[in-house]
């Protein structure tokens, strides 16, 4: 097992450093350190003295990725690739364009994002799992029909829809929540009921599908006929044996996106006021902050890295017939 993660750890590096390329070429090649000057000076005539001193107070006045000007390792050392992209593998993530430091942006924005995504991650996947079943117990009738039907509607709404419809109707006309804002402590309840509610039911159509799906293509497996035969009754084949039996793809899909939980939701947080990592995301795309984009993109990279390890290693925690060499 050891030697397995440390496999999957150094096959990681190349895919970051690729991630890390494509990122830095996109960013760079695209846009210029002067297109990105102007930019944020945001003035229209912008003289090449304000050009040049912008890009010496955040660091964009060395080559791209290759100094003529040094000698030995200081022609790979001293260029913005080196600088801006490769130090992030020592998660010195340095200042965004407006001044401020992005790791302590990240550390106090972590919490409030991960208010949401974890409650909605839980309380999704016994909601979820919970309806499939109940789908699958009572197949074949009104119940399953009318559940289909009700998963297929919920998956052809907009997440968007839920959000403005459940601020008008639960904020602005019922006044039960606030309709966004965030404060700290006990006090953050009241701004998080709303956005883990909608984020639920958003994805309630199609993680409930999925997981019918499976539960369904389990009942139609030998051992379910065998249990059958024994004379266990539906309700244990459905619950001990074939529930059981399906939490290998449902691991795969859960356990991968743990990780990701940190990023938060870009959409909900920036409708509903979150100060989170999904809000600064969209706020870094808005104002054109790169650094700050820059380093998500390799959070979000890193993590989904290591959701698919994770992923790998929990199955060996479900089926002791699986070894990890």
């Amino acid at each position: 097992m050891l030697n397995y993660i440390i496999r999957r750890i150094l096959y990681a590096i190349p895919i970051l450093v690729g991630v890390n390329l494509i990122t830095f070429t996109l960013f760079f090649v695209v846009n210029t350190p002067d297109d990105m000057a102007r930019m944020q000076l945001g003035i229209k005539r912008v003289t090449p003295e304000a050009i040049a001193k912008w890009k010496q107070e955040h660091g964009y006045d060395q080559p791209l990725m290759f100094n003529n000007a040094e000698e030995g390792l200081e022609k790979v050392t001293r260029t913005i690739f080196f600088e801006k992209s490769v130090a992030m593998f020592a998660f010195r993530f340095g200042r965004a364009d407006d001044g401020r430091d992005i790791a302590y942006e990240i550390r106090t924005r972590m919490l409030p994002s991960l208010a949401i995504a974890l409650p909605v991650f839980v309380l999704g996947l016994i909601v979820y799992i919970a309806f499939a079943l109940t789908m699958v117990f009572f197949r074949a009738t009104y119940v399953d029909f009318w559940g289909v039907v009700l998963c297929v509607a919920l998956m052809s709404i907009s997440s968007l829809f839920y959000i403005i419809g459940g601020q008008f109707l639960i904020s602005k006309l019922w006044h039960l929540v606030p309709i966004s804002g965030y404060s700290q402590g006990l006090d953050s309840a009241k701004f998080l009921v709303l956005p883990v509610i909608i984020g639920v039911i958003s994805a309630a159509g199609a993680n409930t599908r999925w997981y019918r799906t499976l539960f369904l293509e389990e009942m139609g497996k030998d051992y379910v006929r065998t249990a059958r035969a024994k004379g266990l009754p539906e309700s244990a084949v459905l619950f001990r044996h074939v529930l059981q039996n399906a939490l290998i793809p449902i691991l795969t899909g859960a356990v991968v996106v743990i990780p990701l939980l940190f990023l938060g939701s870009l959409i909900v947080e920036s409708f509903f006021g979150i100060p989170g990592l999904g809000s600064y995301t969209i706020d870094a795309i808005n104002s054109q902050d790169f650094a700050v984009v820059r380093v998500m993109v390799f959070l979000g990279s890193l993590l989904y890295i290591v959701g698919l390890i994770l992923t790998d290693i929990s199955y060996t925690l479900v089926d002791p017939r699986i070894r990890l060499e």
